[in-house]
């Protein structure tokens, strides 16, 4: 069974890799680095700080800071570290068969991918928080996490298995984590502004 699905990651991985087009290579290269999701995460905290107000704010910070710590180092050192499935590009089997971005290609283990655990984390978080509003939100949330995801099968770093893995823990820790932050305004009794 696992070996069936270790065939199917393997294929869709080479099918999407494979698949690269020369003009994505730079956005997806993009989508990938730290410094293009300053901006988007530095809105998001404005966003809630709007949404909440400095006093669920000041709460907000703390548990923001504890999901990264989980969905980032947990992803290494509970899942990565422990299973030890190597990337695709450092997979003897599959060389000479995958794209790689400027021969990039990370450490060792790819199984979960952090970027995937990363964002998934902030985007289920995030909608949450906005419990909706506005409507397009947590669309466009998991839509962004997903590109991200996408991206580092695109450049050769990820399989299909490693982003979806990723995607599920890092979605839990997300949630967790949100619901640890409205435990705790409730204990503070701190009431959010709900401003749309």
């Amino acid at each position: 069974m696992l070996e069936r699905l270790d065939e199917l990651d393997r294929a869709a991985f080479l099918a999407i890799n494979g698949a690269h087009a020369p003009w994505a290579d730079g956005v997806m290269a993009l989508a990938s680095a730290m410094p293009t999701w300053f901006p988007v995460y530095a809105l998001l905290l404005v966003v809630l700080l709007r949404r909440y107000g400095r006093a669920a704010f000041a709460w907000c910070l703390p548990v923001i800071a504890l999901m990264v710590l989980c969905s980032d180092s947990g992803s290494v050192v509970l899942i990565k570290n422990t299973v030890q499935r190597l990337r695709p590009c450092h997979e003897p089997a599959l060389q000479g068969l995958v794209h790689l971005w400027n021969g990039h290609c990370g450490g060792r283990y790819g199984f979960v991918s952090s970027h995937a655990s990363n964002h998934f984390a902030i985007a289920v978080f995030m909608a949450r928080a906005l419990q909706g509003r506005p409507a397009w939100a947590a669309g466009a949330l998991l839509g962004w996490a997903s590109f991200v995801g996408y991206s580092r099968i695109h450049l050769g770093v990820h399989y299909p298995g490693d982003v979806l893995a990723g995607a599920v823990y890092g979605g839990a820790v997300g949630a967790l984590c949100f619901t640890l932050f409205r435990g705790v305004l409730r204990w503070r009794g701190v009431r959010p502004v709900h401003t749309p």
